[in-house]
């Protein structure tokens, strides 16, 4: 493995399709600079780097942070409903399954 260059992963999925992209590059590259240099952007022009938010194996970074050797940097999709809202119908529809129990 050359030293000039480091090798990196980015990941972007869709609710059907996941997007894991190997590529190699300079040591000093940012997460920004990573994605604007893969393509994912012309592949998938729903990516909006303003907006989506990115992360490192999980852990939230921003676009300027420097990436190491091996990083997977990943493009999360903003999220389509409220998880505490979606929580809190469940739990009320729960308790009226159990109150409305009907004559036994």
């Amino acid at each position: 493995m050359s030293s000039s260059q480091i090798e990196i992963e980015l990941v972007y999925a869709l609710p059907g399709k996941q997007t894991l992209l190997r590529q190699r590059v300079p040591p000093g590259t940012t997460v920004t600079q990573a994605i604007e240099s893969s393509g994912l952007l012309e592949k998938y022009p729903e990516i909006n780097l303003s907006a989506n938010k990115l992360g490192i194996f999980g852990k939230l970074t921003k676009g300027d942070v420097v990436l190491r050797e091996k990083d997977r940097v990943e493009i999360y999709r903003p999220l389509i409903a409220d998880p505490k809202e979606v929580r809190r119908k469940r739990a009320e529809e729960g308790k009226v399954m159990k109150k409305g129990g009907g004559d036994a």
